[in-house]
């Protein structure tokens, strides 16, 4: 990338910092509990499947349980976004999420727990998180002028909270109880519903045409299929999902354990979650004119990550890689969280955002069932190898695509000059 690709855009400097914002004072808090929950979900999740007796095939239900709704209803939970407001909405998701982990609590005090029962809770999280998910990118735009930095910070609040979940859950199991620690995850998702509720009466209005489901989710797909930057990222991640996400991590976290212990690949784990930071506050700073081109540049050093496991590097080296990695991942996620938020019209962003959400994890859990049997065939080593390629491959062929090395920073500052849709009116039609 060349000097010219980054700058600061004329009136940069006279946008307020988000933190001057009470309403993304209010969101940022929301979204940080809610991410902390989530963090320590799956580690409280596993420990009391197994503590159940249900063994690693039983955690793999529960995740499957979980995982399943959100594929499949977050195209849904987009439409009702639109329709009933993001903020209405998410605060409806958290309170059922609140409840299912009251229910998980209440139920890990019984006497007996049965498999069952865990999943059916899980099934109503993941439904309730379907609905959370697509309202996320229609909300900063209107919590902060500067998006950019908004995204940015948010991706440092992910990153921390990935990092923090986990060992809180662990030391609440291991020194309190598991109920406990599902009591926890209730009262974080009860905050993040507290945090949402004054932000009612943002710009958004509710869309109250008569249009059925079918009709709007055709309107949101208009909006996503018209825009090819926006459907060819989101093709390309399909495969990259499918060939990278997939295997790198449960195969590489397989093989660093295996090369560098328990402890080092916790190590490791920190070592990525800390680059994910670094590349919070990177996106926080460089505002390139290209920001896909930035984004999916940075992203060639993700592909280190399941190449470090595969060579067998020393432990130096693979934390290394691991701090890159997590550097250009976050970079990227704010790079392209900021173009969507800052091109797709404010009325269709959650529907919009979910055919995203959607298309770019449908096919991981694929990629990790597949993982297994392609090691066992030819080695892990060789299918992390090629995850590696893959990574290169798919970055060359974002690049390659007019539309989506010349989307700019704005709509009237690209390269590729592509038909600006007309906003949307409170009915839903254009």
């Amino acid at each position: 990338m060349t000097t010219n690709e980054v700058s600061v855009p004329a009136g940069h400097d006279t946008l307020p910092s988000p933190w001057r914002s009470r309403r993304f004072r209010l969101f940022f808090t929301a979204r940080s509990t809610s991410l902390l929950a989530d963090g320590m979900l799956m580690v409280s999740l596993t420990t009391a499947v197994l503590g159940a007796g249900y063994g690693a095939s039983g955690v793999g239900y529960a995740l499957a349980a979980w995982m399943a709704p959100i594929a499949l209803l977050v195209l849904f939970g987009g439409v009702l976004a639109d329709r009933f407001t993001p903020q209405v909405m998410m605060v409806g998701a958290d309170l059922v999420r609140m409840v299912a982990m009251l229910a998980l609590a209440a139920l890990l005090v019984g006497t007996e727990v049965r498999l069952w029962q865990v999943m059916a809770l899980m099934a109503l999280s993941g439904a309730a998180t379907a609905m959370f998910q697509p309202g996320l990118a229609s909300l900063v735009p209107q919590v902060a002028q500067d998006i950019q930095r908004a995204n940015a910070l948010l991706r440092i609040s992910e990153a921390m909270s990935a990092l923090i979940g986990p060992g809180l859950a662990g030391l609440l199991v291991a020194y309190w109880d598991v109920a406990g620690s599902f009591l926890v995850i209730a009262a974080a998702y009860a905050l993040s519903a507290l945090g949402l509720a004054p932000l009612r009466g943002l710009s958004t209005r509710r869309d109250d045409s008569d249009e059925p489901m079918w009709r709007r989710l055709a309107t949101g797909w208009h909006e996503f299929r018209s825009r090819s930057w926006l459907w060819g990222v989101i093709a390309v991640w399909a495969v990259f999902g499918l060939f990278v996400f997939g295997p790198a991590l449960p195969l590489g976290a397989a093989l660093i354990t295996e090369q560098h212990g328990a402890s080092g690949y916790g190590w490791i784990a920190s070592a990525d979650g800390a680059g994910t930071i670094v590349g919070g506050l990177l996106g926080m700073r460089v505002r390139p004119r290209r920001p896909l081109v930035a984004g999916a540049c940075a992203m060639f050093f993700f592909a280190l990550n399941p190449l470090a496991p595969a060579l067998g590097w020393s432990f130096v080296a693979t934390a290394a890689t691991g701090v890159l990695a997590g550097c250009g991942f976050a970079f990227w996620g704010v790079m392209w969280a900021t173009s969507v938020q800052s091109h797709i019209p404010l009325a269709v962003l959650s529907r919009v955002s979910a055919y995203d959400v959607a298309g770019s994890i449908m096919v991981i859990p694929l990629g990790r069932a597949l993982a297994g049997p392609a090691a066992e065939a030819v080695g892990a080593d060789r299918v992390l190898l090629l995850s590696s390629a893959m990574a290169v491959v798919c970055l060359v062929v974002m690049l390659c695509v007019p539309a989506i090395r010349g989307l700019g920073r704005t709509p009237k500052d690209a390269v590729v000059a592509e038909e600006v849709r007309p906003a949307v009116s409170e009915t839903g039609r254009a």
